[in-house]
């Protein structure tokens, strides 16, 4: 009898969607695991934690401590790196603004990765060649140090802007 039962309960899982709801039992109980996932549903993560704001103080610090913002003005034209990794960067950050402010606010549009597949590759690719640029660019100034300096930044900034959507 207990097989017969197993295998009934087994064939009924398989006709719910994951994302359905989880109907009852016998006993009148979910179980724990349907009310977690109903939980996760429910409550969603806070966009302000301990970690995006660490990173946004240690952007923060490495601006302030590195003389970041005097190093870029100073070497801006020193290298054609500059000049490359700054246009690719634009192309990353206006994609992902269009993403953030036209299509989930303005547009409504939650799912655009799904919609525009195209849109995140292209941004990740573009940002990862700007920040090849970039050390490229800054590698004569800090030496070892570049790659963490710039990751640092590239934390910050992107704790930043997930901070808007």
């Amino acid at each position: 009898m207990d097989a017969l039962r197993a295998r009934e309960q087994l064939r009924r899982r398989y006709l719910f969607l994951p994302d359905a709801e989880v109907p009852p039992d016998h006993q009148g109980s979910t179980g724990p695991e349907a009310s977690t996932a109903v939980e996760k549903k429910e409550k969603p993560l806070p966009r302000v934690n301990i970690h995006s704001g660490f990173w946004i103080v240690a952007s923060i610090a490495v601006t302030y401590y590195a003389d970041f913002l005097k190093t870029v003005k100073d070497n801006f034209h020193a290298s054609s790196w500059f000049p490359c990794g700054g246009a690719l960067l634009l192309v990353s950050l206006s994609i992902a603004f269009y993403c953030i402010f036209y299509l989930e606010w303005y547009c409504g549009i939650e799912d655009y990765d799904v919609r525009y597949p195209a849109l995140i590759p292209i941004t990740t690719a573009t940002f990862i060649v700007a920040g090849i640029c970039f050390n490229a660019a800054l590698w004569h100034v800090w030496s070892f140090f570049t790659p963490l300096l710039l990751f640092t930044q590239f934390m910050g900034v992107v704790m930043l802007i997930s901070l808007l959507g």
